[in-house]
C-alpha cells in the first residue's frame, strides 16, 4: 500500500497542484482533500492515513489559531507524521510551530520540488525544514538575529498573534482556554518587552515582523 496523505489548505488550486505533484510517479495517494480547520480535525479522527500535509492557516470554523489546531491533531494522533506549509516568516512563531511535534516545515515560497524531499524524509521517520525556514529560524525572522530583540514567550508570541489577526482579547481568552485577565497580562508584557506602546504598534509590528499567518 503507498503512502497515504491528507492534504489541508484553504485554496483549492494550490491543494490541486499539491496533489498532482505528490501522485504523479510516486507511491503517495491522497486520501482526503480538505480546506478548513473542522474538517482536518474531522478527516485526522476517521481517515486512515500514515502523513498531514497542512497549511498552517486557515480562516473558518471555531479553531482559528494554527498552534492550538496543531496541538489538537498532535493530541488525537500522537503517531502522525505532520509537514506545515506556511507563509509566516517569524522565527518565533516557526520554533511554536516545530515545538507542537511538527516533523516537516516549509515555507509556502520554496519550490514546490523540496515538498518531494520533505515527505520523503517525514515518512522514514526524519525531521526536515527547507532552506528557508533553516534559515529564518537561525536568523529569527526579518529584521535581523533573534539576539537583537527580546524574546517573547510562546503564549505571548500566539496571544501578540491573535490580537494583531482582529481578536479581542475576550475572543482570544475563550479560544485559548484562559482567563481575559491573563490573555491582557501577557498582551501587555509582550507590548512592554518590545516597546510598543499602542494597538497601532502591536500591528505594525506583526505585520513587519512576519507574526501574522
Amino acid at each position: 500500500m503507498g503512502l497515504r496523505i491528507i492534504l489541508a489548505d484553504d485554496h483549492p488550486i494550490f491543494r490541486s497542484g499539491v496533489r498532482a505533484l505528490l501522485e504523479n510517479g510516486s507511491n503517495a495517494h491522497v486520501v482526503a482533500e480538505v480546506g478548513s480547520p473542522a474538517e482536518l480535525i474531522d478527516a485526522v479522527e476517521k481517515q486512515a492515513c500514515d502523513l498531514l500535509i497542512t497549511d498552517f492557516s486557515m480562516p473558518g470554523g471555531q479553531v482559528a489559531d494554527g498552534l492550538q489546531m496543531l496541538g489538537m491533531i498532535r493530541r488525537r494522533r500522537p503517531d502522525l507524521a505532520v509537514v506545515v506549509l506556511t507563509m509566516v516568516n517569524n522565527g518565533g512563531v516557526l520554533k511554536a510551530i516545530l515545538s507542537t511535534g511538527v516533523r516537516g516545515l516549509m515555507s509556502k515560497t520554496d519550490a514546490l520540488a523540496e515538498l518531494t524531499l520533505a515527505v520523503q524524509a517525514v515518512s522514514h521517520g526524519r525531521s526536515f525544514l527547507s532552506t528557508s525556514i533553516s534559515h529564518l529560524i537561525d536568523e529569527g525572522g526579518p529584521g535581523g538575529h533573534a539576539n537583537d530583540r527580546p524574546a517573547l514567550s510562546k503564549r505571548e508570541t500566539e496571544v501578540l498573534r491573535l490580537f494583531a489577526s482582529g481578536f479581542t482579547v475576550t475572543e482570544i481568552a475563550g479560544q485559548l482556554n484562559r482567563s481575559v485577565k491573563t490573555i491582557s497580562r501577557q498582551k501587555m508584557d509582550a507590548m512592554n518587552k518590545l516597546g510598543l506602546k499602542n494597538d497601532l504598534d502591536v500591528y505594525a509590528y506583526a505585520r513587519e515582523n512576519g507574526i501574522l499567518a
